[in-house]
C-alpha cells in the first residue's frame, strides 16, 4: 500500500484560533502545550513553537497509559533537554496530574519570586493551554478544574472559543481551540496523526490507512499484533498463492487486514472479508489502546 495521501485540514476557525493566540500571548505568564504521548512530535504544531517564542513551555505527554512506558521517559528526558519540563499523563482519569502544579511552580519560580520580591505573593499565574484537536486539551483543563467546564468530546475540533478556567488558588488556564498547520509537509505526520485520530476520519481512506497502521505495527510491536489478532504476519497461509502459484513472501498491509478480518469473523454476503469494518475496528482498537501501549515515534528519530 502507498503511504495516505497528502491530507489537508484546516477549517476556517483555526485561522481564527492563530490571530487569538497572538493577541493573548502577552496576557500570559507561560505555555502549556498538550500533546499525544504516541506521536510526540507530530503531535506537535510547529506554527506554535514560532507563535509562543520566549514563553516558558510546560508540555503535557497526554494519553500515556496508551504509550510504551520506556519510550515517554525516553521523551521526559528529551524535552528537559530542551529546557522544558514535560508531564507523562492520563487526562481523562487524571493519572499524572498531581505533577503540574508543581511544574508550572518550577517553570516559573523567577517570576513568582520576583512578584515576592515587591509584594506580590499568590498573584495569579496565568497559562494559556494549546495543542492540536482531539490532543486532550479540554479533558486536561476539566481534570485540573475538578469539573466540567471545557467541552469535550472525542472528535477533533471542538473547542471553538478561548475561556478562563481557575485551576488552583493562583493558576488560572486559558484554553484555546485546536489549531493545525495548514498543510503538512511530511506525509508521515498527516499518517501519524490520523493514527491517532487526531485528523478527521471523514478526510482519509479508512482501509488504507489501517493497511498502513498494521504495517507500522508489524515494524515495532508485531508481538502485540500477533497475540491481539490470534494471525501470522509473515508467513503466509498454505492455502494463499500469488497469482504466479507462488507462495507469498512478507504480508502487505491489505493482506494483513484481510487477515483480520477472517480471524474476526467479519465477512459479508458470499464469504468475502468485509475489510471497511476489519479496518475500523483496528483504527479503534489502536486508539482506545486494546492493541498495548504503542508509542510511533521515539527520541532518537529527533535527536540533533
Amino acid at each position: 500500500m502507498n503511504e495516505i495521501p497528502s491530507i489537508q485540514w484546516f477549517p476556517g476557525h483555526m485561522t481564527k484560533t492563530r490571530r487569538m493566540m497572538e493577541k493573548c500571548l502577552p496576557l500570559v505568564d507561560a505555555v502549556v502545550e498538550v500533546i499525544d504521548a504516541r506521536v510526540p512530535m507530530s503531535s506537535r504544531n510547529p506554527e506554535i513553537n514560532t507563535l509562543v517564542e520566549g514563553k516558558p513551555r510546560i508540555v503535557i505527554l497526554n494519553k500515556c497509559d496508551a504509550a510504551d512506558e520506556k519510550i515517554t521517559q525516553g521523551w521526559v528526558d528529551f524535552f528537559r533537554g530542551e529546557g522544558i519540563c514535560a508531564v507523562p499523563a492520563d487526562c481523562r482519569t487524571g493519572r499524572g496530574l498531581n505533577r503540574f502544579v508543581p511544574a508550572v511552580r518550577e517553570t516559573l519560580a523567577p517570576l513568582i519570586e520576583k512578584y515576592a520580591s515587591k509584594g506580590m505573593s499568590g498573584r495569579v499565574l496565568h497559562l494559556m493551554v494549546v495543542g492540536i484537536p482531539n490532543v486532550g486539551k479540554s479533558s486536561f483543563i476539566n481534570r485540573m478544574a475538578g469539573q466540567k467546564k471545557a467541552k469535550v468530546e472525542d472528535r477533533p475540533g471542538v473547542t471553538r472559543e478561548k475561556q478562563w478556567v481557575m485551576v488552583d488558588n493562583d493558576i488560572e488556564l486559558l484554553d484555546m481551540p485546536g489549531v493545525l498547520w495548514p498543510k503538512f509537509e511530511d506525509m508521515s505526520v498527516g499518517e501519524k496523526l490520523a493514527f491517532t485520530g487526531a485528523v478527521k476520519d471523514d478526510v482519509v481512506d479508512t482501509e488504507l490507512l489501517a493497511c498502513r497502521l498494521l504495517v507500522r505495527l508489524r515494524e515495532i510491536y508485531p508481538q502485540g499484533l500477533k497475540e491481539r489478532y490470534k494471525i501470522s504476519l509473515e508467513t503466509p497461509e498454505e492455502d494463499e498463492m500469488t497469482e504466479s502459484g507462488e507462495a507469498m513472501g512478507c504480508l502487505s498491509g491489505y493482506e494483513l487486514l484481510m487477515r483480520v478480518g477472517k480471524a474476526r469473523g467479519m465477512l459479508i454476503s458470499g464469504g468475502e472479508i468485509n475489510t471497511e469494518r476489519a479496518a475500523i475496528t483496528v483504527l479503534d482498537e489502536f486508539r482506545s489502546g486494546k492493541l498495548g501501549r504503542i508509542t510511533l515515534e521515539t527520541p532518537r528519530e529527533f535527536a540533533e
